[in-house]
């Protein structure tokens, strides 16, 4: 299928390494122009290795960012569109906060949790939308979890941080609905990557078993697989598609 991204330029948030990557794999396979930012160095310089052996004529940027640093990420913004010619998809992501009950944690891990994953997503994309609106043409991909439709009560942080960009998206799909932009939302399940492999404990499989048991497919999905939701909603193709929470869970969700 043609997915119409060759020369679209795209920028993703955590793109150095897990589902972030994912996507960008995906998508410079499609022919776009790639924009990844993350704080790892070394993990960046071996990211934008892989996606430049893997591109098809798209231009690989990768920004070593502290996107919890409004000021930095907006410039990083600024920048990537200086260089690339604009930006058309935003893909906002981020590292989860800590696990635990909603009682287990004090109003600062609460605004810690806001630092971490809301308020950084919202920064992004308010600074990359007036590039979108510009081209006329522009797809906002907000990554969240599984939390924001099933509720899990040991992901207290993660549902509440990762709700309000639920309302933000739809928020937006009200303002932006006859400038050419979609909004949504991909809420993944447990997905193989390494913080996930890292949380399986000691035998990997075995935890990786344990996670699957109430999945009805009966296993964790892979990065790849998220990777194409996620180019098909940043497509074309898409166009007609906004203001939706896309579950990439293996069906966790409908079982609850």
């Amino acid at each position: 299928m043609e997915l119409g991204l060759a020369n679209k330029v795209a920028l993703i948030a955590g793109g150095s390494s897990g589902l972030g990557l994912a996507v960008a794999e995906e998508l410079v396979k499609e022919g776009a122009h790639v924009a990844i930012g993350a704080r790892d160095a070394e993990k960046l310089a071996r990211a934008e290795a892989s996606l430049k052996a893997l591109s098809r004529g798209g231009k690989v940027l990768a920004t070593a960012v502290d996107l919890k640093d409004h000021g930095a990420a907006k410039a990083w913004v600024e920048d990537v569109a200086s260089k690339l010619g604009g930006i058309h998809i935003t893909v906002t992501n981020s590292a989860g906060p800590p696990p635990g009950p909603a009682t287990q944690f004090s109003i600062q891990a609460y605004q810690d949790a806001m630092n971490v994953v809301t308020l950084p997503a919202i920064n992004l994309a308010l600074a990359a939308l007036p590039y979108m609106k510009a081209a006329h043409w522009g797809r906002l991909l907000l990554i969240t979890s599984e939390t924001v439709v099933r509720p899990v009560a040991r992901f207290a942080l993660s549902g509440m941080s990762r709700m309000g960009l639920v309302g933000f998206a739809s928020a937006l799909v009200q303002e932006l609905g006859d400038c050419g932009v979609t909004v949504n939302v991909l809420a993944p399940g447990y997905t193989r990557t390494p913080p996930v492999e890292r949380s399986a404990g000691a035998d990997v499989e075995a935890g990786l078993r344990a996670m699957a048991a109430h999945i009805p497919m009966r296993r964790v999905g892979r990065a790849e697989e998220f990777a194409a939701a996620a180019a098909f909603l940043a497509s074309e193709r898409a166009s007609f598609i906004t203001g939706t929470v896309q579950l990439v869970d293996g069906g966790a969700s409908v079982i609850g």
